[in-house]
């Protein structure tokens, strides 16, 4: 009895370490995945530049390694493309994971922040700040745009509530609920506006990287790593929420409080990356869906799966904004849109196809 209990044991003690082993390298390969990503983003663009002279810049950069390089391809490198990536990767691996957590709050497949207004209402609140010049200063950009996507979340969550508790219902409301926002900024940047933030905000609207630096990724990279975290560790209860409400609650979780904590988590995500880089579609959209073909629904997975390919694809739609058309510089809301639209079509077919 004593030897076969230990025997047991032992069995468990393998596999959970077999578990532990096999996280971690997954979690070293989704580390090489992204940097390998970040790597490219560095060295391709308008000019390329060799991946050795990346690496010999980070090193210089990071640790003084002392390599000598042509100061124009390390300023290149580390002024102007790798801060690019940084803040590309934390912008699609936020805007996937708050799509994720939308679509299983709202247990809807067409939910994210762009179609529910949450995108919208940021902007309408950054341009708000920026050129009415609301709050007199003591507002910043990214807090207009919080309390904008929170404005927007909340107004399409009153109308869906009064049309009906349908799943489809807050998906009309949303796309009402953006047309009212994006309506909003037109109106303000046509009425305030002078031409020349005229032309800067409406680019900026399309989506935009090209004015990034170091000190936005200091503030996309926490606001990335928060909201994920933040996520991750009601990964149970949004497991819960595919179920329905009733079911979360009969689990004994508290389903209002989760819910504002997620969407709360979702809209600060959607609002500081909105403030940077301005309104970005079909991120949020596709890439939980991607995530789950390889994954599953499982949220504990699913949510830094969808971080990742989210990064990813944000970094390469940015290469393909520069390097698409010679000389110039492509709205990157235009490429996720040319791209994901065609791939959630994909995604879609082969849904069906398997039902």
């Amino acid at each position: 009895m004593k030897a076969s209990a230990s025997q047991s044991i032992n069995r468990t003690g393998l596999v959970r370490n077999k578990a532990g082993v096999t996280i971690l390298l997954k979690c070293v390969l989704a580390i090489l995945v992204l940097l390998c990503a970040l790597w490219l983003g560095a060295a391709i663009g308008e000019t390329s530049i060799p991946f050795s002279t990346v690496a010999k810049t980070v090193a210089n950069r990071l640790w003084d390694a002392g390599y000598p390089l042509e100061p124009i391809d390390e300023g290149i490198v580390w002024s102007y493309r790798l801060s690019r990536a940084v803040v590309a990767a934390c912008c699609g691996g936020a805007l996937a994971v708050s799509g994720a957590v939308l679509q299983a709050l709202l247990r809807n497949p067409l939910a994210d922040p762009y179609i529910l207004g949450v995108s919208a209402g940021a902007s309408t609140g950054a341009v708000s700040v920026v050129i009415l010049g609301i709050g007199g200063g003591i507002i910043g950009l990214s807090t207009g745009a919080f309390l904008g996507a929170l404005l927007a979340f909340g107004l399409v969550s009153l109308l869906s509530l009064k049309a009906g508790r349908a799943s489809s219902m807050i998906i009309l409301a949303g796309v009402a609920g953006s047309q009212l926002f994006n309506a909003l900024t037109s109106f303000i940047v046509a009425k305030s506006a002078t031409a020349e933030q005229a032309r800067g905000v409406m680019f900026w609207l399309l989506g935009n990287l090209s004015g990034v630096r170091w000190p936005d990724a200091g503030l996309a990279v926490p606001a990335a790593l928060i909201g994920l975290v933040i996520c991750l560790t009601q990964a149970r209860a949004l497991d819960a929420f595919t179920f329905g409400r009733d079911s979360a609650a009969s689990l004994g979780i508290s389903v209002r409080r989760t819910a504002a904590l997620l969407i709360a988590a979702s809209a600060m995500m959607t609002s500081v990356m909105v403030s940077l880089v301005g309104a970005i579609g079909f991120v949020g959209l596709v890439i939980p869906h991607a995530a789950r073909l390889l994954v599953g629904f499982r949220h504990g997975a699913l949510l830094p799966v969808s971080a990742l390919i989210g990064a990813v694809f944000m970094i390469l739609a940015d290469i393909l904004s520069r390097i698409v058309i010679p000389g110039q510089v492509l709205p990157i809301g235009v490429v996720t849109a040319l791209v994901g639209a065609p791939a959630f079509a994909i995604i879609l077919t082969q849904r069906k196809a398997r039902s």
